[in-house]
């Protein structure tokens, strides 16, 4: 398991990512990786996120650009010091890639937007790095 930190305008993300060969069919080129984010609030008041962009990039395909409300449904408030945590997941067709991208946060007390960076992480397929 790889993990990656960053921390943006008060806000800490940590990513830890992992191969799934329970869920992938490299035989048929598809390779699942899960990854965990890790979302805390070191700053001194609170902050709701509320958007999330993602470039994945697939080593033989074009980079794809997701961009949504929230988080695997939820838009969560962080009170300082609170952590929030989720798992997801992403196919690739090759046996590399990466992903990065940034949240948008909103301050609750100011009401000022701000974006977070989400720092690059790689999908590597294992096998690939033998």
């Amino acid at each position: 398991m790889t993990q990656i930190t960053a921390l943006t305008e008060g806000v800490l993300i940590r990513v830890s990512t992992q191969f799934r060969a329970d869920v992938s069919q490299t035989t048929d080129s598809s390779y699942f990786f899960s990854y965990r984010i890790d979302i805390e609030n070191q700053n001194q008041f609170t902050v709701q996120l509320l958007h999330r962009d993602w470039f994945i990039f697939d080593s033989l395909n074009p980079t794809i650009h997701v961009s949504g409300e929230g988080v695997v449904g939820q838009q969560p408030v962080l009170e300082s010091g609170e952590l929030y945590q989720y798992t997801s997941g992403c196919e690739l067709k090759s046996e590399m890639g990466s992903m990065h991208g940034f949240y948008t946060f909103k301050n609750m007390e100011t009401g000022q937007l701000f974006k977070v960076d989400i720092p690059v992480f790689q999908l590597n397929f294992p096998g690939k790095l033998n």
